[in-house]
């Protein structure tokens, strides 16, 4: 999975007993307002209920946890980042999860690993901006592709794990139960079809500039982006035909001194109070399947993009092993097929 660690480094923090006995935790995440969010919902409930302090770090990149953990020297204890390196390096960068109060019997099926358990829960979202289609409009999945019917530029962030794969095979009439294993090449294929009418933006932030200044007509992309881009000017309207589902993560580095503590801190994070205050702040959904997604008291923006919610569509969680497996290969192809 050679692939995977090919990132930049990113910051580093003190960890550990500060020499006064106090519990310190070191966490970190993606910065902005999505760390905002966690502090004020995860983090602040934990200190006042056992005192422990956190140090706030960003970026959480996976090319820092390599270093650390080849040097010996895990400063990070938590870490917001992809299943996807937890699952590739369980054991050898990220430590197992063992406390039994991580019961992974209260999660859905599908969303959790040795070492890793669901956070949250969000969808990559299939959606149009309303003001570029004053007539008819987009109501299934093979609109996205139809690019004579409804013109405009489609926009993704650039990674083929966005979701776009797994929507490109079902408008090719794959039925969504049978999307996986994905038959890439017939994905490709698919998207060829539009592959002109394409924009694969480099971050995020590039995707929400582009859907308020009206550069893009439809997009792809995740719960929350979805939200800040309709709350920032974006005239968008989420399609609920398909769509997938997919899991937000935090992961204890290896070899970190406070692994008890983190894993404390991950049971605490998953429970129904804290997992509801922060899907109120965010607009994901609360990643342990007892929690009753209508009770949380969305905005009514934040409802708008839930794909958790009653009525909404075709929803396939993407197949964690699967990508676990295959993605520098999906990687490779991915980057080829778009200079090809």
């Amino acid at each position: 999975m050679s692939a995977l660690l090919v990132t930049a480094c990113g910051a580093g923090g003190d960890s550990g007993d500060s020499g006064t006995g106090e519990q310190k935790l070191t966490w970190a995440s993606t910065g902005g307002q999505f760390q905002e969010d966690e502090k004020k919902a995860l983090q602040e409930p934990f200190t006042a209920q056992t005192g422990t302090q956190f140090t706030n770090v960003t970026p959480a990149e996976i090319a820092q946890v390599r270093t650390m953990v080849k040097a010996g020297k895990t400063i990070w204890d938590l870490a917001n980042m992809s299943w996807i390196y937890a699952g590739a390096y369980c054991g050898e960068l990220f430590e197992k999860l063992d406390d039994p109060g991580l019961d992974r019997s209260k999660f859905p099926p599908g969303t959790t690993g040795d070492c890793f358990v669901p956070t949250y829960r969000y969808a990559n979202i299939f959606s149009y901006n309303a003001d570029l289609f004053p007539g008819e409009k987009p109501t299934k999945i093979e609109d996205f592709f139809d690019v004579k019917r409804f013109p405009g530029k489609r926009i993704v962030y650039d990674y083929p794990k966005a979701g776009l794969l797994e929507a490109a095979l079902v408008a090719d009439g794959v039925p969504p139960e049978k999307v996986y294993p994905i038959d890439l090449e017939r994905a490709l294929k698919k998207i060829d079809t539009i592959k002109s009418s394409m924009v694969f933006a480099p971050s995020y932030g590039a995707i929400q500039q582009q859907l308020v200044d009206r550069q893009a007509s439809m997009v792809l992309t995740v719960t929350a982006r979805s939200i800040v881009s309709a709350q920032t000017g974006a005239n968008l309207v989420p399609v609920w035909d398909f769509n997938t589902t997919d899991i937000g993560a935090l992961v204890i580095p290896k070899g970190t001194p406070n692994k008890q503590l983190a894993q404390e801190m991950l049971v605490f994070v998953t429970e129904p109070a804290q997992a509801t205050a922060y899907a109120k702040l965010t607009g994901t959904a609360p990643a342990r399947s007892e929690v009753d997604v209508t009770s949380i008291g969305y905005t009514e923006q934040q409802k708008a993009f839930n794909a958790f919610l009653p009525d909404r569509g075709r929803l396939v969680e993407q197949d964690k092993q699967w990508w676990i497996d295959n993605t520098d290969a999906v990687v490779k192809r991915w980057t080829a097929w778009k200079v090809g």
